[in-house]
């Protein structure tokens, strides 16, 4: 049975517009859906969908134009982007095309970072990610920067981010993207090992076949507008 607390986002009647050359486009089309904790669900679509822009929405990175929307219980229409940046920090990861790690840092200080910021203890840190770098056979690649680490790897590494934090679910937006065939299979392996074993709810935006193929809900997006929604027999 769904209820409030067992659902990681809700959304009503979300509209996201823009003004192009005088004209609107409604780039999130009155969508309602809800996604409850531990699912493993794409958003697909062709380019120009809106599938990024609900993610975005959904995220706290875009504000909607209209609509409610909540994330774990949080109704995000009124926050202030202070607000909007804690809720950010606390109950979302974020998985993005291009990585996104810090050239600076470690794999492992990358993938501790966001802990950081909610000043978990250095110890609890540490012990999260090596767990995590076990789970995902990253074991031996902790000293790494990321100009040392393929782009497998480096993905690896920004899921161990988006998940060491434990937010009530991650967003991962075209992740496959950047990476061969073999990258990719292994990367969707090691979500669905996250999502069976601990989980963790994933919400992807995707065109990729191989990442519909594994998700277990797919929502079909095109104009904007949800065009179907199934749960699939993976």
């Amino acid at each position: 049975m769904t209820t409030p607390d067992t659902l990681a986002v809700e959304t009503e009647h979300l509209w996201k517009t823009y003004t192009q050359e005088a004209e609107e486009v409604h780039a999130v089309h009155d969508v309602s859906l809800t996604v409850e904790r531990g699912e493993f669900t794409a958003l697909a679509g062709p380019s120009g969908s809106g599938k990024t822009t609900l993610l975005n929405v959904i995220g706290g990175l875009t504000r909607p134009t209209s609509g409610k929307i909540r994330v774990a219980g949080q109704e995000l229409t009124d926050m202030s982007n202070q607000e909007l940046a804690e809720l950010r920090l606390d109950q979302v990861g974020f998985v993005f095309q291009a990585y996104n790690l810090l050239p600076v840092l470690t794999a492992m200080e990358n993938a501790e970072f966001p802990m950081l910021l909610q000043a978990v203890d250095a110890a609890e840190r540490r012990a999260r990610v090596q767990a995590l770098f076990e789970r995902t056979g990253m074991v031996g690649l902790e000293d790494r920067r990321p100009g040392k680490l393929s782009g497998g790897q480096q993905q690896r590494v920004a899921v161990v981010r988006a998940v060491a934090s434990k937010p009530a679910l991650v967003l991962a937006d075209e992740p496959t993207a950047n990476l061969d065939s073999a990258a990719s299979a292994a990367l969707l392996d090691m979500m669905v090992e996250l999502n069976n074993d601990l989980g963790v709810t994933f919400v992807f935006a995707t065109h990729d076949a191989r990442v519909m193929e594994r998700s277990r809900r797919l929502v079909q997006m095109v104009d904007g507008r949800v065009d179907s929604d199934e749960i699939c027999a993976v």
